[in-house]
């Protein structure tokens, strides 16, 4: 499996930006949130692994095969660069996963005959229900 560590620091593109959201002065002095963008097309990774991240359906990833993580939920930049590195790697293990495909089971007899009794049990049920006959 690869990641983030298999993946050389020059490919990965980081910019500091301001932070939304509540922190006071702090927020508007200080450029603590990270934009983390990676190139997948031109990056080293495997062939099948850059097809399997491009045709994931993420909000994250552009149409141009970008993929753009804002980290910003702690104060601390540095914090906010390895949270938005785990994201990636989060990101690249999703995309390595391979589900086992399902295999087809068949009920069991006693599991049909006992759902056929109860629909049986329910229909008469049914059927006696209305208008009383007064003779």
């Amino acid at each position: 499996m690869i990641c983030v560590s298999d993946i050389p620091e020059s490919e990965i593109e980081f910019s500091a930006i301001r932070a939304s959201g509540p922190g006071g002065q702090n927020v508007n002095k200080v450029s603590s949130a990270i934009h983390l963008r990676f190139d997948v097309r031109s990056s080293s990774l495997p062939d099948a692994v850059k097809a399997k991240i491009l045709r994931m359906r993420d909000t994250r990833i552009s149409t141009e095969g970008v993929i753009v993580i804002k980290a910003q939920k702690f104060r601390s930049q540095e914090k906010n660069r390895l949270e938005s590195l785990v994201r990636l790697d989060e990101l690249l293990q999703k995309s390595q996963h391979v589900e086992t495909p399902r295999r087809q089971t068949r009920p069991s007899r006693s599991s049909v005959r006992k759902r056929l009794e109860g629909k049986k049990k329910q229909g008469s049920v049914k059927k006696n229900r209305g208008k009383v006959n007064d003779y």
